[in-house]
């Protein structure tokens, strides 16, 4: 018995000793914050060919590789409007950038952090707005998935405006409106404020469980639970992730962002959690830029259980984007 006490002493004061560690490890080493936020290591699901977006059910979709910068690499996605299915067979890179100028709006999505262009969840939501009859791009980030280069905030949001000025290139008049789902909710407001600021604006921004800022969005993880009334929490969590650079101000760059904004948010969001979305509304809806544009906030209710990247089940999501958008007009055979 005397045995077994001191091992459960040693235990507990090993998970003690390391519960404490860990605070100033992440102090002395702000490199692990910026890891921890965008898990670009995760690669889930694994073992998929992203130059292959066939063997996840996207037979009308193409595989680009696209250089924003020197040494930097990003792997893009472009799927045609689903009504394209059959002509989309055995087409080149140069057919499907064709395709751009039809008469067909184009979505440019910006995902959340882990996983890549291939995740579930993600290549569902393409698959949906395939249906209504978008375009739709996407791509991974530098350092996401086989992309080459290191994750930075500067750099997520270089990446997608050289992916939204590639689109604006081969659109002609179509529209273009910007998605961006959780983390890509930063990436989307650093990238339409710029726009908006050199006077380029998308057609309409549509932010899917945005927060206020990363600051606040980290205070709120469910991972920082453990830790939020530990002594210094700002100090030892939330200041590093300013010394390594990242902000994504959701709520300073609505001030000065000038197109239709949607958000959208699930009341049971447990990574991103639901009053983030409400308070970002808050603060964009009575915003002088905003005064001669729609902004709208959808709430889906709990009992739906769409939580954090499951609102592309709803079978209000088409009406939902058909009265914002408006109806996207069937094009001509690509």
């Amino acid at each position: 018995r005397k045995g077994l006490c001191f091992r459960l002493r040693k235990i507990l004061f090993c998970v003690v000793g390391l519960y404490v560690a860990i605070p100033f490890l992440i102090k002395l080493c702000p490199g692990i914050q910026a890891k921890l936020i965008f898990l670009n290591f995760v690669r889930v699901p694994y073992f998929i060919d992203l130059k292959k977006p066939q063997d996840q059910g996207l037979n009308h979709t193409c595989n680009y590789y696209l250089q924003p910068e020197e040494d930097v690499t990003i792997g893009v996605w472009h799927t045609v409007p689903a009504v394209w299915w059959k002509n989309a067979q055995g087409k080149d890179q140069m057919w499907y950038e064709d395709a751009l100028s039809s008469s067909h709006p184009i979505i440019l999505y910006l995902h959340g952090n882990a996983g890549t262009r291939g995740g579930d969840h993600r290549v569902e939501l393409y698959k949906v707005l395939s249906s209504l009859g978008y375009h739709v791009v996407t791509f991974d980030y530098r350092g996401w998935g086989d992309s080459v280069g290191t994750p930075s905030e500067r750099g997520m949001t270089y990446d997608a405006l050289h992916v939204f000025d590639w689109i604006k290139v081969r659109s002609g008049d179509n529209p273009v409106y910007i998605w961006g789902h959780s983390l890509g909710t930063g990436v989307a407001t650093n990238l339409v404020r710029r726009l908006c600021e050199r006077e380029t604006p998308p057609d309409a921004l549509i932010l899917e469980s945005p927060f206020t800022n990363i600051r606040e969005e980290a205070k709120s993880h469910p991972f920082s639970v453990i830790y939020r009334y530990f002594p210094g929490f700002d100090w030892f969590f939330l200041d590093p992730i300013t010394s390594s650079g990242i902000q994504f101000a959701n709520d300073e760059n609505v001030k000065h962002i000038s197109c239709s904004l949607l958000i959208l948010h699930a009341e049971d969001d447990p990574v991103v959690p639901f009053q983030l979305g409400r308070k970002l509304y808050n603060i964009a809806a009575p915003s002088r830029s905003f005064r001669d544009f729609k902004v709208q906030f959808i709430p889906f209710h709990s009992d739906l259980g769409y939580r954090h990247k499951y609102i592309y089940k709803s079978p209000e999501l088409p009406r939902i984007l058909r009265e914002f958008l408006g109806k996207s007009e069937p094009g001509r055979q690509h």
